[in-house]
């Protein structure tokens, strides 16, 4: 066992383990963020972190560390997002767009309804309907980036829509 933990501590083997999961890491790390810089930094801050704490993970279990880790740094810039928009919202709102008063709360409101309502999918669905809706991805090309059956990501995309569908009017 502590033979496997200093594994990790290698710098062949952290070469290898970075080298196997960049890619995978960076794709999950894209799709819970959308934003490819976002994403590079959390990869590596993940990285970062692993590297710095070689010693006390298992090398069998840096996988799941590494993809925990990056989640955790997405949640935590959620978190900070919503922070820097509840100040955002303390100041007096400025109108740049000439809109009436009402679409602008009427468009805040929808938005704030479909954040909820996409905050309520399981994390397959929101990936599932993130990639398709979003990035415009085809069912096969899903299921191939997501190594699953074109059928699990009908049944994800189905499931997201009949929530979506029941926690937002009119849609």
């Amino acid at each position: 066992m502590e033979r496997n933990k200093n594994k990790l501590c290698e710098e062949t083997y952290f070469n290898s383990f970075y080298l196997n999961h960049v890619q995978s890491a960076s794709n999950f790390a894209f799709y819970k963020c959308g934003n490819s810089d976002s994403a590079l930094d959390f990869v590596q801050d993940a990285f970062s972190k692993i590297w710095e704490n070689c010693a006390k993970i298992d090398f069998t279990k840096a996988k799941t560390y590494l993809f925990t880790t990056i989640n955790n740094l997405f949640l935590n810039s959620v978190k900070h997002h919503k922070v820097v928009m509840e100040y955002a919202r303390a100041k007096p709102y400025m109108d740049k767009t000439n809109e009436s008063p009402e679409y602008i709360l009427q468009e805040e409101e929808f938005k704030k309804k479909l954040q909820d309502a996409i905050a309520l999918l399981t994390d397959a669905q929101r990936e599932v309907f993130l990639l398709n809706r979003i990035e415009g991805k085809k069912y096969r090309e899903i299921a191939d980036l997501l190594d699953v059956s074109q059928k699990a990501v009908e049944k994800r995309m189905s499931g997201a829509l009949k929530i979506l569908r029941n926690h937002i009017d009119n849609i």
